[in-house]
């Protein structure tokens, strides 16, 4: 009954407001609201702040800078073996496997669409269509800062409005098409294997999600929004393995998918396996 609720509840709120309201608290620099969002999460949520660059929480000017605290240098590492996929986040494996004629496992015989969730392309779903795909799901806890899981040179972006449903297990459980209905950014990359997407998948009360390489409004309108890179020259984007791609404000899910024939996933990666940013997921056939 509590979980039916919690659904319930979901679909019949206003979305948008209740996470444009939060985000503006989140936010603020206003000492005493952030410290009451700052308190509110440190003491609910098993936050480890002995790994990030600042210790105390509360010396952080906003929540939002707290959510997105930076680690210590040297405390997740990545693998300079030129083959291997690494993790872009710390988070756990919603589901990973093989995308099957178009359709991306959700949970429970529940799939969405690989044509709707990379923004309705057809051109682009063709190069997917019977990859490879991993769902990456970052608790609250969490660090929430995105990484690249192999180097690459930006090819698109394409923003994609929708809902804003929790990610968490029990709405990814019970809510149909959840991944190509919620609001998510879509990144495509070229690398000397060939294609990577990674997209970044928003929620409920998620109030932002940033890319590096600059600071799109992508909530300005509400329609897809697409972008295109040069492979060179001025306004190209190169992303080393490791480099920062993005933040999510407030938590989330990443979703990596490759091309049909081109990767493997490492043995014992499975569903409910805790990953951390760096760790090897992967390897290029």
């Amino acid at each position: 009954m509590r979980d039916f609720l919690f659904i319930f509840l979901q679909k019949i709120v206003p979305q948008h407001l209740i996470s444009r309201l939060i985000g503006s608290f989140a936010a603020s620099k206003n000492k005493k609201i952030k410290n009451i969002f700052i308190s509110f999460f440190f003491n609910r949520y098993d936050i480890n702040m002995k790994e990030a660059v600042e210790e105390n929480p509360f010396l952080y000017e906003s929540f939002n800078a707290f959510f997105t605290r930076q680690l210590k240098p040297g405390i997740r590492n990545f693998s300079q073996d030129r083959n291997c996929i690494s993790s872009p986040v710390d988070g756990e494996i919603s589901q990973v496997g093989s995308i099957k004629t178009g359709k991306i496992f959700q949970a429970k015989g529940r799939f969405f669409s690989l044509l709707e969730f990379l923004g309705g392309e057809k051109d682009l779903e063709k190069k997917f269509i019977d990859g490879e795909f991993s769902t990456i799901y970052l608790s609250p806890k969490d660090y929430h800062r995105i990484h690249m899981p192999f180097s690459g040179t930006l090819k698109s972006m394409t923003y994609i409005p929708g809902d804003l449903f929790s990610v968490n297990p029990v709405t990814v459980d019970s809510v149909d098409n959840l991944f190509s209905r919620n609001e998510r950014l879509s990144c495509i990359f070229e690398t000397e294997k060939g294609l990577m997407a990674v997209v970044l998948v928003g929620a409920m009360i998620v109030s932002g999600i940033r890319v590096s390489w600059d600071s799109f409004n992508f909530k300005k309108n509400r329609t897809i929004q697409k972008w295109d890179y040069p492979k060179t020259g001025e306004g190209s984007v190169f992303l080393k393995k490791g480099d920062e791609l993005g933040q999510f404000f407030l938590g989330s899910t990443v979703v990596l998918c490759f091309p049909n024939n081109q990767v493997g996933w490492l043995d014992g990666l499975n569903q409910n396996s805790i990953v951390r940013l760096g760790q090897t997921l992967a390897n290029y056939l």
